[in-house]
């Protein structure tokens, strides 16, 4: 197996390529076939939860897919939307309830709602990523939560928003080289921890960001040793872990780990 440095490179080197080739898979191009020639259609929340095709594939597009059977919750979400500070989605701290909403915000915008280009090619490409993100777990958990981190960080301006997300928070504390144990100290602390070690807006800097990602992945590998096959008078029978693979050590060579 590749190292979870070198799977995530393979991904992310040339990620439109990596998109395409997740976008033609037949289960993939068939879903989002449907969405896009149904979802149009839909003119009232009730209508968007009762087709179960649409609703799952809209759930699984952001991530909520574990969710998919919880139709009335998301209903009440849905109908109250995002204009008003108090309103449920506003009260959760999961920011993906959110984006759901102003995607698919049938509040503000009515029986036109999904008609809006974000709730279709900008849905089916949301799928996409994340079932490329599902797919790269299957093999690494680590080359996932790097992906998605990319994905992600951009965005980030505090700590909360890391607090509020267990795969960010993983990245981050991982890559910080904070133990786990952090996660039961009171959230204002450990916000305190996390703002006097990173510069938000590094993450916007491509260069910075993927240095970020490349320290988490090489401490992620050490943590969770990849397997790979051994050069052949090394191998007696059997694969070796892969502690320190040259691409590791490489990696850690060209780390900066000055800003972080």
């Amino acid at each position: 197996m590749l190292t979870s440095i070198a799977s995530y490179r393979l991904i992310t080197n040339d990620l439109g390529r990596s998109l395409q080739t997740t976008a033609r898979k037949p289960e993939v191009a068939r879903e989002t076939a449907y969405y896009l020639a149904n979802i149009g259609k839909v003119r009232t929340i009730e209508e968007f939860i009762g087709d179960n095709r649409l609703f799952a594939y809209a759930m699984r597009a952001f991530g909520l897919a574990d969710l998919t059977y919880a139709k009335a919750f998301i209903k009440k979400v849905l109908t109250e939307g995002i204009d008003n500070p108090n309103s449920f989605a506003n009260k959760l701290t999961d920011p993906r309830y959110r984006e759901f909403v102003a995607t698919f915000n049938f509040a503000r915008y009515g029986t036109v709602a999904t008609s809006l280009e974000r709730a279709q090619q900008g849905v089916a490409d949301k799928y996409v990523r994340q079932v490329l993100e599902e797919e790269a777990g299957q093999q690494n958990e680590g080359v996932r939560l790097a992906l998605y981190f990319q994905r992600k960080a951009p965005e980030l301006s505090n700590a909360y928003q890391i607090l509020a997300d267990r795969a960010l928070s993983t990245v981050v504390r991982t890559a910080l080289g904070l133990p786990p144990t952090t996660a039961a100290v009171d959230i204002d602390r450990q916000a305190q921890m996390i703002e006097r070690r990173i510069e938000f807006d590094d993450f916007k800097d491509p260069v910075k960001l993927q240095n970020f990602i490349t320290r988490f992945l090489s401490l992620w590998e050490l943590a969770n040793p990849s397997t790979y096959a051994s050069p052949a008078p090394l191998l007696i029978g059997r694969p070796a872990e892969a502690g320190f693979t040259p691409d590791l050590l490489a990696s850690f060579q060209n780390l900066r780990f000055a800003r972080f």
